[in-house]
Protein backbone atom coordinates (compact mmCIF):
# COMPACT_ATOMS: atom_id res chain seq x y z
CA UNK A 1 0.00 0.00 0.00
CA UNK A 2 1.30 3.40 -0.96
CA UNK A 3 0.64 6.42 1.22
CA UNK A 4 0.45 10.17 0.85
CA UNK A 5 3.95 10.41 2.29
CA UNK A 6 5.20 8.12 -0.48
CA UNK A 7 3.61 10.36 -3.09
CA UNK A 8 5.10 13.49 -1.57
CA UNK A 9 8.53 11.82 -1.47
CA UNK A 10 8.22 11.08 -5.19
CA UNK A 11 7.59 14.77 -5.82
CA UNK A 12 4.31 16.34 -6.88
CA UNK A 13 5.32 19.75 -8.20
CA UNK A 14 3.41 20.33 -11.41
CA UNK A 15 1.61 17.00 -11.16
CA UNK A 16 -2.17 16.76 -11.14
CA UNK A 17 -3.39 14.86 -8.10
CA UNK A 18 -7.00 13.70 -7.85
CA UNK A 19 -8.08 13.69 -4.20
CA UNK A 20 -11.25 11.90 -3.12
CA UNK A 21 -12.42 13.58 0.07
CA UNK A 22 -15.59 13.22 2.10
CA UNK A 23 -17.15 16.69 2.04
CA UNK A 24 -20.65 15.40 2.71
CA UNK A 25 -21.56 18.16 5.17
CA UNK A 26 -25.02 19.01 6.51
CA UNK A 27 -26.63 22.02 4.86
CA UNK A 28 -29.46 24.36 5.84
CA UNK A 29 -30.13 25.88 2.45
CA UNK A 30 -26.72 27.23 1.44
CA UNK A 31 -25.47 27.37 5.03
CA UNK A 32 -23.11 24.65 6.25
CA UNK A 33 -24.19 23.70 9.77
CA UNK A 34 -21.14 21.54 10.57
CA UNK A 35 -17.86 21.94 8.65
CA UNK A 36 -16.02 19.17 10.51
CA UNK A 37 -15.49 17.03 7.42
CA UNK A 38 -14.09 19.95 5.44
CA UNK A 39 -11.62 20.73 8.21
CA UNK A 40 -10.67 17.05 8.42
CA UNK A 41 -9.62 17.16 4.75
CA UNK A 42 -7.29 20.15 5.20
CA UNK A 43 -4.07 18.37 6.27
CA UNK A 44 -3.88 16.27 3.10
CA UNK A 45 -4.88 19.17 0.87
CA UNK A 46 -2.40 21.63 2.39
CA UNK A 47 0.41 19.07 2.23
CA UNK A 48 -0.16 18.59 -1.50
CA UNK A 49 -0.67 22.26 -2.28
CA UNK A 50 2.43 23.29 -0.31
CA UNK A 51 4.43 20.75 -2.31
CA UNK A 52 3.29 22.30 -5.60
CA UNK A 53 0.65 19.80 -6.69
CA UNK A 54 -2.27 20.77 -8.89
CA UNK A 55 -5.11 19.34 -6.82
CA UNK A 56 -8.38 18.16 -8.35
CA UNK A 57 -10.76 17.60 -5.44
CA UNK A 58 -13.82 15.37 -5.73
CA UNK A 59 -16.60 14.41 -3.32
CA UNK A 60 -20.27 13.55 -3.01
CA UNK A 61 -22.92 15.34 -0.97
CA UNK A 62 -26.28 13.89 -0.03
CA UNK A 63 -28.18 11.39 -2.13
CA UNK A 64 -29.07 12.89 -5.52
CA UNK A 65 -30.31 10.35 -8.06
CA UNK A 66 -27.62 10.62 -10.71
CA UNK A 67 -28.62 14.07 -11.93
CA UNK A 68 -27.97 17.65 -10.75
CA UNK A 69 -30.06 18.99 -7.85
CA UNK A 70 -29.35 22.50 -6.58
CA UNK A 71 -29.85 21.55 -2.93
CA UNK A 72 -26.97 19.07 -3.17
CA UNK A 73 -24.47 21.35 -4.91
CA UNK A 74 -20.94 21.52 -3.52
CA UNK A 75 -20.79 25.27 -4.21
CA UNK A 76 -21.20 26.20 -0.49
CA UNK A 77 -18.41 23.74 0.32
CA UNK A 78 -16.17 25.44 -2.26
CA UNK A 79 -16.72 28.80 -0.57
CA UNK A 80 -16.01 27.43 2.92
CA UNK A 81 -12.93 25.56 1.71
CA UNK A 82 -11.53 28.75 0.21
CA UNK A 83 -12.01 30.49 3.57
CA UNK A 84 -10.24 27.72 5.47
CA UNK A 85 -7.37 27.46 2.98
CA UNK A 86 -7.01 31.22 2.66
CA UNK A 87 -6.73 30.77 -1.10
CA UNK A 88 -9.04 30.71 -4.12
CA UNK A 89 -10.79 27.47 -5.04
CA UNK A 90 -11.83 27.01 -8.65
CA UNK A 91 -15.31 25.45 -8.72
CA UNK A 92 -16.49 23.36 -11.66
CA UNK A 93 -20.23 23.29 -12.20
CA UNK A 94 -20.12 19.72 -13.55
CA UNK A 95 -18.20 16.52 -12.86
CA UNK A 96 -16.46 15.64 -16.14
CA UNK A 97 -17.90 18.18 -18.59
CA UNK A 98 -16.59 21.42 -20.08
CA UNK A 99 -16.54 23.27 -16.78
CA UNK A 100 -14.51 20.51 -15.10
CA UNK A 101 -12.06 20.32 -17.99
CA UNK A 102 -11.57 24.09 -17.95
CA UNK A 103 -11.10 24.18 -14.18
CA UNK A 104 -8.45 21.47 -14.29
CA UNK A 105 -6.69 22.98 -17.31
CA UNK A 106 -6.53 26.34 -15.54
CA UNK A 107 -4.69 25.06 -12.48
CA UNK A 108 -1.17 26.26 -11.72
CA UNK A 109 1.20 24.64 -9.25
CA UNK A 110 -0.15 24.83 -5.70
CA UNK A 111 -3.74 25.51 -6.80
CA UNK A 112 -6.95 23.55 -6.25
CA UNK A 113 -10.17 22.93 -8.18
CA UNK A 114 -13.30 21.34 -6.73
CA UNK A 115 -15.56 19.45 -9.11
CA UNK A 116 -19.33 19.36 -8.64
CA UNK A 117 -21.05 16.60 -6.68
CA UNK A 118 -19.98 13.20 -8.04
CA UNK A 119 -23.47 11.80 -7.55
CA UNK A 120 -24.80 14.23 -10.13
CA UNK A 121 -23.36 11.66 -12.57
CA UNK A 122 -25.16 8.29 -12.61
CA UNK A 123 -21.84 6.55 -13.25
CA UNK A 124 -20.66 7.22 -9.69
CA UNK A 125 -23.04 4.81 -7.97
CA UNK A 126 -24.03 2.56 -10.90
CA UNK A 127 -24.32 -1.17 -10.25
CA UNK A 128 -23.08 -1.74 -13.81
CA UNK A 129 -19.31 -2.18 -13.72
CA UNK A 130 -18.91 -0.84 -17.26
CA UNK A 131 -20.89 2.33 -16.56
CA UNK A 132 -19.05 2.94 -13.32
CA UNK A 133 -15.72 2.21 -14.97
CA UNK A 134 -16.40 4.66 -17.80
CA UNK A 135 -17.05 7.47 -15.32
CA UNK A 136 -13.92 6.55 -13.38
CA UNK A 137 -11.89 6.72 -16.59
CA UNK A 138 -13.17 10.23 -17.29
CA UNK A 139 -12.18 11.34 -13.79
CA UNK A 140 -8.80 9.64 -14.11
CA UNK A 141 -8.08 11.60 -17.30
CA UNK A 142 -7.81 14.73 -15.13
CA UNK A 143 -4.87 13.50 -13.08
CA UNK A 144 -1.52 11.73 -12.80
CA UNK A 145 -2.12 10.24 -9.34
CA UNK A 146 -5.01 9.46 -7.02
CA UNK A 147 -5.28 9.94 -3.24
CA UNK A 148 -8.20 8.50 -1.31
CA UNK A 149 -8.74 10.50 1.87
CA UNK A 150 -12.49 9.83 2.12
CA UNK A 151 -12.77 7.26 4.88
CA UNK A 152 -16.50 7.99 5.16
CA UNK A 153 -16.97 6.50 1.67
CA UNK A 154 -14.64 3.48 1.71
CA UNK A 155 -17.54 1.10 2.38
CA UNK A 156 -19.10 2.06 -0.96
CA UNK A 157 -18.32 0.36 -4.27
CA UNK A 158 -18.40 3.61 -6.22
CA UNK A 159 -16.45 4.83 -9.22
CA UNK A 160 -14.48 7.47 -7.34
CA UNK A 161 -13.64 5.08 -4.49
CA UNK A 162 -12.92 1.71 -6.11
CA UNK A 163 -12.70 1.82 -9.91
CA UNK A 164 -10.42 4.81 -10.15
CA UNK A 165 -7.82 3.20 -7.87
CA UNK A 166 -7.11 0.71 -10.66
CA UNK A 167 -6.60 3.43 -13.27
CA UNK A 168 -4.06 5.71 -11.57
CA UNK A 169 -1.19 5.26 -9.13
CA UNK A 170 -3.24 5.15 -5.92
CA UNK A 171 -2.29 6.32 -2.43
CA UNK A 172 -3.99 6.30 0.96
CA UNK A 173 -4.38 9.75 2.49
CA UNK A 174 -3.45 10.57 6.06
CA UNK A 175 -7.05 10.60 7.24
CA UNK A 176 -7.73 7.10 5.91
CA UNK A 177 -4.51 5.78 7.46
CA UNK A 178 -5.36 7.25 10.87
CA UNK A 179 -8.88 5.81 10.79
CA UNK A 180 -7.59 2.33 9.94
CA UNK A 181 -4.92 2.53 12.63
CA UNK A 182 -7.50 3.37 15.31
CA UNK A 183 -9.99 0.74 14.14
CA UNK A 184 -7.28 -1.91 14.12
CA UNK A 185 -6.57 -1.07 17.75
CA UNK A 186 -10.25 -1.50 18.56
CA UNK A 187 -10.55 -4.85 16.80
CA UNK A 188 -7.15 -6.46 17.33
CA UNK A 189 -5.63 -5.21 20.57
CA UNK A 190 -7.95 -3.07 22.70
CA UNK A 191 -6.59 -2.20 26.12
CA UNK A 192 -9.06 -3.40 28.73
CA UNK A 193 -11.54 -2.69 30.13
CA UNK A 194 -13.08 -2.14 26.68
CA UNK A 195 -16.46 -0.39 26.71
CA UNK A 196 -18.69 0.38 23.71
CA UNK A 197 -21.50 2.94 23.90
CA UNK A 198 -24.15 2.75 21.19
CA UNK A 199 -27.10 5.04 20.63
CA UNK A 200 -29.17 6.30 17.75
CA UNK A 201 -32.68 5.49 16.68
CA UNK A 202 -32.87 1.88 15.54
CA UNK A 203 -31.71 -1.47 16.86
CA UNK A 204 -31.82 -2.81 13.30
CA UNK A 205 -29.13 -0.31 12.24
CA UNK A 206 -26.75 -1.55 14.95
CA UNK A 207 -27.72 -5.21 15.33
CA UNK A 208 -24.84 -6.57 13.26
CA UNK A 209 -22.20 -4.49 15.01
CA UNK A 210 -23.62 -5.33 18.45
CA UNK A 211 -23.47 -9.05 17.65
CA UNK A 212 -19.92 -8.69 16.37
CA UNK A 213 -18.67 -6.61 19.28
CA UNK A 214 -20.25 -8.44 22.21
CA UNK A 215 -17.66 -11.26 22.33
CA UNK A 216 -14.86 -8.66 22.29
CA UNK A 217 -16.03 -6.03 24.79
CA UNK A 218 -16.36 -5.97 28.55
CA UNK A 219 -19.52 -3.84 28.60
CA UNK A 220 -21.85 -2.55 25.89
CA UNK A 221 -24.01 0.42 26.89
CA UNK A 222 -27.20 1.09 24.93
CA UNK A 223 -28.97 4.45 24.87
CA UNK A 224 -30.81 6.57 22.35
CA UNK A 225 -34.05 5.62 20.68
CA UNK A 226 -32.93 2.03 20.28
CA UNK A 227 -33.03 1.37 24.04
CA UNK A 228 -36.84 1.42 24.07
CA UNK A 229 -37.05 -1.73 21.98
CA UNK A 230 -34.81 -3.37 24.60
CA UNK A 231 -37.15 -2.13 27.36
CA UNK A 232 -40.13 -3.59 25.51
CA UNK A 233 -38.23 -6.87 25.20
CA UNK A 234 -37.91 -6.84 29.00
CA UNK A 235 -41.67 -6.44 29.31
CA UNK A 236 -41.83 -2.71 30.10
CA UNK A 237 -44.45 -0.39 28.61
CA UNK A 238 -42.77 2.34 26.55
CA UNK A 239 -45.66 4.69 25.75
CA UNK A 240 -45.23 6.33 22.35
CA UNK A 241 -41.46 5.77 22.28
CA UNK A 242 -39.73 4.38 19.22
CA UNK A 243 -40.28 0.63 18.84
CA UNK A 244 -39.03 -1.94 16.34
CA UNK A 245 -41.37 -4.80 17.12
CA UNK A 246 -39.57 -7.15 14.72
CA UNK A 247 -36.37 -6.80 16.77
CA UNK A 248 -37.75 -7.93 20.15
CA UNK A 249 -36.48 -11.50 19.92
CA UNK A 250 -33.05 -10.27 18.84
CA UNK A 251 -32.94 -7.90 21.82
CA UNK A 252 -33.82 -10.72 24.22
CA UNK A 253 -30.95 -12.81 22.83
CA UNK A 254 -28.51 -9.93 23.24
CA UNK A 255 -29.68 -9.24 26.80
CA UNK A 256 -29.07 -12.91 27.67
CA UNK A 257 -25.32 -12.39 27.15
CA UNK A 258 -25.18 -10.31 30.35
CA UNK A 259 -22.96 -7.68 28.76
CA UNK A 260 -25.68 -5.18 27.75
CA UNK A 261 -26.12 -2.19 30.07
CA UNK A 262 -29.40 -0.29 29.71
CA UNK A 263 -30.53 3.03 31.21
CA UNK A 264 -32.43 2.92 34.49
CA UNK A 265 -34.25 6.22 33.96
CA UNK A 266 -35.31 8.22 30.91
CA UNK A 267 -36.41 11.73 30.00
CA UNK A 268 -39.88 11.63 28.46
CA UNK A 269 -42.02 14.27 26.76
CA UNK A 270 -45.63 14.65 25.70
CA UNK A 271 -44.52 15.63 22.19
CA UNK A 272 -41.43 15.81 20.03
CA UNK A 273 -40.56 19.48 20.53
CA UNK A 274 -38.24 21.75 22.51
CA UNK A 275 -41.25 23.26 24.35
CA UNK A 276 -42.79 19.91 25.30
CA UNK A 277 -43.78 19.00 28.83
CA UNK A 278 -40.83 16.98 30.18
CA UNK A 279 -40.45 14.44 32.98
CA UNK A 280 -37.73 12.12 34.23
CA UNK A 281 -39.12 8.67 35.05
CA UNK A 282 -37.80 5.17 35.78
CA UNK A 283 -37.80 2.91 32.76
CA UNK A 284 -40.81 1.03 34.08
CA UNK A 285 -42.77 4.25 34.58
CA UNK A 286 -43.15 5.76 31.10
CA UNK A 287 -46.64 7.33 30.88
CA UNK A 288 -49.04 6.25 28.17
CA UNK A 289 -48.71 8.34 24.97
CA UNK A 290 -45.46 9.97 26.18
CA UNK A 291 -42.23 9.29 24.34
CA UNK A 292 -38.69 8.82 25.59
CA UNK A 293 -36.20 11.31 24.11
CA UNK A 294 -33.08 10.96 26.29
CA UNK A 295 -31.53 8.80 28.96
CA UNK A 296 -32.10 10.19 32.46
CA UNK A 297 -29.58 11.84 34.82
CA UNK A 298 -29.09 8.67 36.87
CA UNK A 299 -28.29 6.75 33.70
CA UNK A 300 -26.07 9.54 32.39
CA UNK A 301 -24.00 9.37 35.56
CA UNK A 302 -23.85 5.56 35.43
CA UNK A 303 -22.82 5.53 31.76
CA UNK A 304 -20.17 8.19 32.44
CA UNK A 305 -18.79 6.06 35.29
CA UNK A 306 -18.55 3.03 32.98
CA UNK A 307 -16.69 5.13 30.42
CA UNK A 308 -14.31 6.61 33.00
CA UNK A 309 -13.49 3.14 34.28
CA UNK A 310 -12.42 1.91 30.83
CA UNK A 311 -9.11 2.13 28.97
CA UNK A 312 -10.69 1.77 25.52
CA UNK A 313 -14.06 3.27 24.54
CA UNK A 314 -15.88 3.39 21.22
CA UNK A 315 -18.98 5.58 21.09
CA UNK A 316 -21.42 5.70 18.17
CA UNK A 317 -24.85 7.30 18.34
CA UNK A 318 -26.32 9.99 20.60
CA UNK A 319 -28.08 9.10 23.84
CA UNK A 320 -31.05 11.34 23.02
CA UNK A 321 -32.31 14.07 20.73
CA UNK A 322 -29.31 16.28 21.48
CA UNK A 323 -30.42 18.91 18.95
CA UNK A 324 -33.17 19.93 21.41
CA UNK A 325 -31.83 21.35 24.69
CA UNK A 326 -34.13 19.39 27.07
CA UNK A 327 -32.83 16.11 25.65
CA UNK A 328 -29.08 16.74 25.32
CA UNK A 329 -27.85 15.94 28.84
CA UNK A 330 -27.34 12.20 28.29
CA UNK A 331 -25.22 12.71 25.20
CA UNK A 332 -23.20 15.41 26.97
CA UNK A 333 -22.56 13.13 29.96
CA UNK A 334 -21.10 10.39 27.75
CA UNK A 335 -19.13 12.79 25.58
CA UNK A 336 -17.57 14.67 28.49
CA UNK A 337 -16.58 11.41 30.18
CA UNK A 338 -14.91 10.28 26.96
CA UNK A 339 -12.57 13.29 27.11
CA UNK A 340 -11.29 12.23 30.54
CA UNK A 341 -10.51 8.54 30.18
CA UNK A 342 -7.06 7.11 30.76
CA UNK A 343 -6.69 5.47 27.38
CA UNK A 344 -8.19 5.63 23.89
CA UNK A 345 -11.58 7.28 23.43
CA UNK A 346 -13.05 7.06 19.92
CA UNK A 347 -16.05 9.01 18.67
CA UNK A 348 -17.50 6.90 15.86
CA UNK A 349 -18.42 9.63 13.39
CA UNK A 350 -21.87 10.53 12.11
CA UNK A 351 -24.28 12.01 14.63
CA UNK A 352 -21.82 11.42 17.49
CA UNK A 353 -19.21 13.67 15.88
CA UNK A 354 -21.91 16.22 15.08
CA UNK A 355 -23.01 16.15 18.73
CA UNK A 356 -19.48 16.86 19.95
CA UNK A 357 -19.40 20.02 17.87
CA UNK A 358 -23.02 21.02 18.54
CA UNK A 359 -22.42 20.77 22.29
CA UNK A 360 -19.36 22.98 22.02
CA UNK A 361 -16.89 20.39 23.34
CA UNK A 362 -13.16 20.62 22.66
CA UNK A 363 -12.48 18.24 19.78
CA UNK A 364 -8.80 17.99 20.69
CA UNK A 365 -9.76 16.42 24.04
CA UNK A 366 -10.92 13.23 22.32
CA UNK A 367 -8.53 10.48 21.33
CA UNK A 368 -10.04 10.23 17.86
CA UNK A 369 -13.14 11.57 16.13
CA UNK A 370 -13.97 9.45 13.10
CA UNK A 371 -15.26 10.99 9.89
CA UNK A 372 -17.06 7.83 8.83
CA UNK A 373 -19.86 6.48 10.98
CA UNK A 374 -21.11 3.83 8.56
CA UNK A 375 -17.61 2.85 7.45
CA UNK A 376 -16.44 2.56 11.05
CA UNK A 377 -19.34 0.30 12.00
CA UNK A 378 -18.82 -1.96 8.98
CA UNK A 379 -15.11 -2.25 9.78
CA UNK A 380 -15.93 -3.23 13.37
CA UNK A 381 -18.43 -5.80 12.03
CA UNK A 382 -15.53 -7.41 10.20
CA UNK A 383 -16.77 -6.56 6.73
CA UNK A 384 -14.42 -6.03 3.80
CA UNK A 385 -14.53 -2.36 2.79
CA UNK A 386 -14.19 -2.00 -1.00
CA UNK A 387 -12.31 1.30 -0.85
CA UNK A 388 -9.67 -0.08 1.49
CA UNK A 389 -9.38 -3.26 -0.55
CA UNK A 390 -8.77 -1.14 -3.68
CA UNK A 391 -5.88 0.56 -1.86
CA UNK A 392 -4.70 -2.81 -0.52
CA UNK A 393 -4.89 -1.52 3.07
Amino acid sequence: MRTLDDLLAEGVTGRRVLVRADLNVPLDGDRITDDGRIRAALPTLTALLSAGARVVLISHLGRPKGAPEDKFSLRPVSARLAELLGAPVAFATDTVGDSARDAVAGLADGQLALLENLRFNAGETSKDDAVRGAFAAELASFADAYVDDAFGAVHRKHASVVDIAGLLPAYAGGLVLREVEVLQRLTESPERPYVVVLGGAKVSDKLAVISSLLPKVDRLLVGGGMCFTFFKAQGHEIGASLLEADQLDACRELLATGKIVLPTDVVVADKFAADAAVRTVPVDGIPENWLGLDIGPESGAAFAAEVLGAHTVFWNGPMGVFELAPFAAGTRAVAEALTKIDGLGVVGGGDSAAAVRALGLDESAFGHISTGGGASLEYLEGKTLPGLEALDV
